[in-house]
């Protein structure tokens, strides 16, 4: 598009003006009943959109791309392309194109971001959309999540670690940053962000200060418990210097702002989040926890459960008092089943009162609101009349809001449409023009013929007619046989060859009505639906106060109904030392097992003085991992408050789970699956505290035998002898040489994960057994697994060279030279195969001399179910 060279039109200059304002955002210009795109936008737009792209000015010098879509498929189109990850400006006609002469007057409404959206399409239903910012400080790291939907802001400040494990466990849908720090950025957490760099004047401290202050209307912070949290503040100032950048200027309903306290949560790193597979799986066909524990049935108890999962508790009492919520609602099933009935009415408070504070909502949504409402009346009541102390409060925090409940059910019709400007969204009677409107606009052939019967009456005229056209509009038309019965007052407009035509004061008024009553409807209609949104502005914070408590009663019913559903026990949680549980069951794994199929409990104890390591033995398959996984699970369900699947639990709060479990190369990095082991093997061994429970699987795999061992045993030496903590450990491992630590370090103990062997044939017990083992069954799983059969026997060969040679003071790189060299052309009896071996053993015992043509068909069909015979696994 070339400068103003006489061939770009005023409509073009105009785009290029508002274009060059928001160089970073694809840009919907409305052009009369059409959202237009020109340019690069209008390329990408029809790529995501899959509109037609076409071209403006064909074939002369100001050509351009051009696509577009009509407005009144915005909510279509709009989510499309910010899930696309695009920003979008969206640019509307500030003037009615009616009432102007020359180009309309255009101007940017909204910039709708990954981050910043109100739109139902984009935003997911039953999870938060935060907008991050982070503020890079000389030792620290400040950070600030704002859901514009829910209003929720929250701000935090640490070291790269807790704000790398912040970002993963929250999930941002936008991250903004100073641009100078992209490299920072994107070396510490990105690329796994959408982000967007802001000018470096943005982040400071007294800016950030006073927006905040003046956002929430007090002198200072403290009473927010962030004034001293400088990194945290300039972040959060950033979010609300963008909210403004992004035309969103109504934004009441973030009244408030808390902290989130390191001290306050289980440390859980991001490899542990990640590890454990909280939130998300980590491949396509798993499950996460969280799909296991979320029986709510409201999107405000949803997204809180997903915090509750993120950020367990350390708080001895305030843990006990969810368990006992819990306990207390398992007890009462008649009123847990009520409010779970109650709690399905309730629609999205946090959200529908949020569009409510920036002028947003619809009048759909007010009904929904007032609906949601209603539904908390029940549920009150039912928490209030209960002997539960704990649900009496939560009932006594809830806002009846009878006033704005009964103003919309008296405004608003209960069905009405989505859009202001349908009209028929307001009751009969709330407003006396607009009943006598609609009775105008909508029972005009009423009006005219009561008219019409009044007038023959007056006058006499029988043959009276009231018509209309075009011309003269309304009027009256009497044949000549009655013209002299016109009275006066009538005014004459057309003469005919048999009758003449009058109009009245009456009819003229009447047909000025007429004319004007629908955009007078709609006009009336708008401004009553407007005074109602602003009445419900008064009641805001008590509906987002509402919006908490049924957060909290749903998330907390949710764990009672799982209790329940699946035989979940009530965990001892206390300020001791000790881990025991008895019978621990995988929450995840135990919903995947194919029907009748028991899952194998299993007991663990731990504590600082008898029993702080256990070093777990045993084949791959066995269970050592899910093992691993179900411990630190039962923990973490404990101290979010929920039941955990066991038949009892004791345990003493832990600060931090540690997790290295499974392999997790980062290739695209350029980093082995050894070097992210070691690097998640020393963030672990760098942050212990005296209550961590750090779990292990099979660390040191990624490197050589001897190497890995090494490593493995030195890091259990580390964990024992710490000077200042004694960590509580799960160490999974196949090195069997680690069974020696047992003996020498007096709190290390030895368990493994039994199998049973018969006849050449391995069955997995899973169940965990003190002592170690001394056998790793990898060439069985090799053979279950469905290697080829000539690469399981060389296998096996090679095994049985090697265990010979243990023994012999060989150098292991000797004992691999003398391995038997492979030899395809080998008799196959001459392997180390237990099945060919019994096969040998039937034909060195066959007589062929004496054997019968059936018995001989007998004994080939032995030899045949002998060769086909597996290895048994469970």
């Amino acid at each position: 598009m070339k400068a103003d060279n006489g061939t770009v039109t005023p409509l073009m200059k105009q785009y290029n003006a508002i274009k060059v304002k928001h160089p970073g955002a694809l840009l919907l210009f409305r052009v009369g009943d059409f959202y237009e795109t020109f340019g690069e936008d209008a390329v990408k737009a029809s790529r995501i959109l899959d509109i037609v792209l076409t071209k403006r000015g064909a074939g002369s010098s100001s050509e351009v791309a051009l696509a577009g879509f009509p407005h009144h498929s915005l909510d279509t189109y709009l989510p499309k392309l910010v899930r696309a990850g695009e920003r979008v400006a969206i640019c509307d006609q500030l003037e009615d194109p009616k009432s102007v002469k020359g180009i309309v007057k255009r101007g940017v409404t909204e910039l709708v971001t990954p981050g910043v959206s109100f739109n139902d399409q984009v935003l997911e239903r039953r999870s938060n959309n935060y907008l991050a910012a982070l503020h890079f400080g000389k030792t620290e790291t400040g950070v600030s999540f704002l859901d514009i939907s829910t209003g929720e802001f929250i701000t935090a400040q640490g070291d790269k670690s807790y704000i790398g494990k912040l970002l993963q466990s929250l999930a941002p849908a936008e991250v903004l940053f100073c641009k100078r720090e992209k490299e920072t950025f994107m070396e510490r957490y990105g690329p796994d962000f959408r982000y967007y760099a802001l000018e470096p004047w943005v982040f400071n401290y007294d800016t950030a200060y006073e927006s905040l202050t003046r956002q929430f209307s007090t002198a200072t912070l403290k009473g927010f418990g962030i004034e001293g949290i400088a990194e945290g503040i300039i972040s959060a100032g950033a979010i609300l210097h963008y909210l403004s950048e992004t035309q969103h200027h109504e934004i009441s309903h973030i009244a408030t702002i808390s902290r989130l306290e390191e001290d306050k949560y289980v440390w859980l790193d991001r490899f542990t989040v990640r590890n454990l597979e909280l939130l998300f799986p980590q491949h396509p066909e798993g499950v996460p926890l969280i799909q296991v524990l979320d029986q709510t049935v409201t999107p405000m108890g949803a997204r809180l459960l997903k915090k509750w999962v993120v950020l367990p508790l350390k708080d001895v009492a305030q843990i006990r008092r969810r368990l006992d919520t819990v306990e207390d609602l398992t007890k009462h099933s008649e009123l847990l089943a009520e409010l779970t009935l109650h709690l399905k009415q309730i629609n999205d408070l946090e959200r529908l009162i949020s569009k409510v504070a920036v002028r947003r909502v619809n009048p759909r949504e007010l009904v929904q609101l007032a609906k949601a409402l209603e539904a908390i009346l029940p549920i009150q009541k039912a928490l209030a009349l209960s002997d539960i102390p704990a649900l009496q409060r939560l009932a006594a925090q809830l806002a009846p809001c009878d006033g704005l409940r009964e103003e919309i059910r008296n405004v608003l019709k209960p069905e009405p449409p989505m859009l202001t400007n349908q009209g028929n969204m307001i009751n009969e009677g709330v407003n006396a023009e607009l009943d006598e409107l609609r009775a105008i606009a909508f029972s005009g052939k009423d009006y005219l013929a009561q008219l019409q019967q009044r007038e023959v009456k007056n006058t006499g005229i029988s043959s009276l007619k009231i018509a209309y056209n075009k011309v003269f509009g309304y009027y009256l038309e009497v044949s000549n046989a009655h013209k002299d019965k016109v009275p006066a007052s009538w005014i004459r407009k057309q003469t005919l060859v048999n009758a003449e035509r009058y109009i009245t004061e009456e009819l003229k008024t009447y047909e000025e009505k007429i004319l004007n009553a629908e955009e007078r409807i709609f006009t009336i209609e708008f401004g009553l639906f407007n005074d109602l949104v602003l009445h419900a502005l008064d009641y805001v914070a008590q509906v987002q106060q509402n919006a908490r408590v049924i957060g909290i009663i749903d998330c907390l019913s949710s764990f009672a109904g799982i209790a329940l559903s699946s035989n979940y026990v009530k965990p001892d949680v206390s300020e001791s030392h000790v881990l025991e549980i008895k019978e621990g069951r995988h929450p995840v794994i135990e919903k995947q097992l194919p029907l009748g199929e028991a899952y194998v409990p299993n007991d663990i104890f731990l504590d600082n003085e008898e029993q702080q390591i256990i070093i777990i033995t045993g084949p791959n398959m066995a269970g050592k991992s899910a093992l691993l996984r179900q411990t630190a699970l039962i923990v973490l369900m404990a101290q979010i408050g929920s039941f955990v699947p066991a038949a009892a639990a004791s345990l003493g709060i832990i600060d931090k789970i540690f997790t290295r479990v499974g392999a997790s190369d980062n290739l695209s990095k350029g980093e082995s699956t050894f070097m992210v082991e070691m690097t998640e093997t020393a963030s672990i061994l760098n942050n212990l505290s005296d209550r961590s429970l750090v779990l292990m699987d099979e660390i040191g795999r990624g490197t050589s035998t001897y190497d890995g061992i090494s490593i493995a045993w030195a890091i259990v030496e580390h964990l024992h002898n710490h000077p200042k903590f004694k960590a509580k450990t799960l160490f999974a491992t196949h090195y069997h040489e680690l069974n020696q630590l047992a003996e020498d370090l007096p709190r290390v103990k030895n368990f493994n994960v039994s199998v049973k062997e018969t006849g050449g044939k391995i069955l997995f017990m899973r169940k965990l057994v003190e002592g170690g083992s001394e056998h790793s069954f990898g060439i069985h799983v090799a053979q279950m697994a469905g290697m080829p059969n000539n690469v399981v026997l060389r296998a096996d060969e090679i095994m049985h060279h090697l265990e010979k040679e243990k023994v012999s003071e060989q150098a292991p790189q000797q004992k691999m030279k003398d391995v038997p060299k492979s030899n395809y052309q080998l008799s196959m009896f001459e392997l180390h195969d237990p099945q060919l071996v019994r096969l040998k053993e039937l034909m060195e015992h066959l007589d062929i001399n004496t054997i019968t043509p059936v018995e001989a068909l007998l004994k080939l069909n032995e030899l045949k179910l002998l060769l086909q015979e597996k290895p048994v696994s469970r």
